[in-house]
């Protein structure tokens, strides 16, 4: 197969619904664009008939290239396997659920081609979506943006376009806790919008549920923030100071024998609020201890139990699919 000029990688878990639909309307676009191109889709895991769909499609199409994960490895570092295998001068990432319009790749390429390094998707509207789960949303990107100073889009997701310049620079980065928007935000480049309409899921469920979405959260605000500690230590400083004016306080009643009467639930008050802010200071350190832990053992990021481009079947080892230079 010719080197492909474009590579849309899409991480798929338990989408066997929408794989036929996403096949057609991705065959449709990339006849529209006329350029040279593969389809990555990475199969992180899944549990239905995902892979049977994923071999289909590719039967149907040789540009389709398929990277089978040995287990559920999560959304980011699925994305991560697709891009390291991808091989195109623009490379588009892209969710399996159609809730991200394949269409919308093709304006795009046009950005991409006035010199554009990374072209994200900006969302307009967000069909299908709770109340509760707009609002969260909001509220986290405008509270991920005062707590980094890394200029990382609101309401954007992982849709987006990057140059082969940009693909470059993120494969270089090798931590484990993804955040892979942040992370495009922080190798910088020319970056560009397209504002788009985020339709419903087209079948299938979620695969973000509260539980997944508020840890993702957390390794977005870890990775990318040292604001918690700065907020542990000013708690740390104004308990302190409170306590010195407590204990002035108290020396003072002592030697002025004022009439003072220093009962228990003061004491439990004041016992139970440092103990709480110890264990949040506690907790927030023992985030980013748990980070350097995962960082240091230095283990592949994913493991890739099979690859199959161009019809051929090819097996991976652990270290040769996922091994990046740190």
């Amino acid at each position: 197969m010719n080197h492909p000029t474009l590579s849309i990688v899409i991480p798929v878990f338990n989408e066997e619904e929408v794989l036929p639909t996403l096949g057609e309307r991705l065959a449709a676009v990339t006849a529209q664009a006329g350029l040279p191109y593969e389809i990555i889709l990475v199969d992180d895991g899944s549990r239905d008939r995902s892979w049977n769909e994923m071999c289909a499609l590719a039967e149907r199409d040789p540009h389709v290239v398929l990277v089978r994960l040995s287990r559920n490895f999560g959304h980011q570092l699925a994305i991560t396997a697709g891009v390291e295998h991808a091989r195109g001068d623009a490379v588009v990432i892209m969710d399996a659920d159609l809730q991200d319009p394949p269409e919308v790749v093709l304006e795009m390429l046009e950005h991409w081609r006035d010199g554009a390094d990374v072209v994200y998707g900006r969302r307009r509207v967000r069909a299908g979506e709770s109340r509760f789960k707009l609002a969260t949303a909001s509220g986290f990107y405008r509270l991920i943006r005062r707590l980094t100073t890394v200029d990382i889009p609101a309401d954007t997701g992982d849709f987006r376009l990057m140059s082969r310049a940009a693909v470059d620079a993120l494969n270089r980065l090798g931590e484990r806790n993804r955040f892979v928007r942040g992370m495009v935000a922080w190798i910088g480049f020319r970056q560009d919008e397209v504002l788009y309409d985020r339709a419903a899921r087209f079948a299938g469920t979620t695969k973000y549920p509260l539980r997944k979405m508020l840890r993702f959260a957390a390794d977005a605000i870890f990775s990318f923030s040292y604001v918690p500690l700065r907020v542990a230590t000013l708690c740390g400083a104004t308990v302190s100071m409170a306590s010195f004016i407590y204990a002035m306080y108290a020396v003072m009643a002592r030697i002025f024998n004022w009439n003072v009467v220093h009962g228990w639930a003061s004491v439990m008050v004041a016992v139970v609020f440092l103990g709480g802010v110890q264990l949040i200071c506690v907790g927030l350190l023992g985030e980013y201890v748990g980070r350097i832990y995962d960082e240091v053992k230095k283990r592949p990021l994913y493991i890739a139990r099979e690859v199959r481009r161009a019809g051929d079947r090819q097996k991976v080892s652990a270290l040769a699919a996922a091994q990046i230079d740190i």
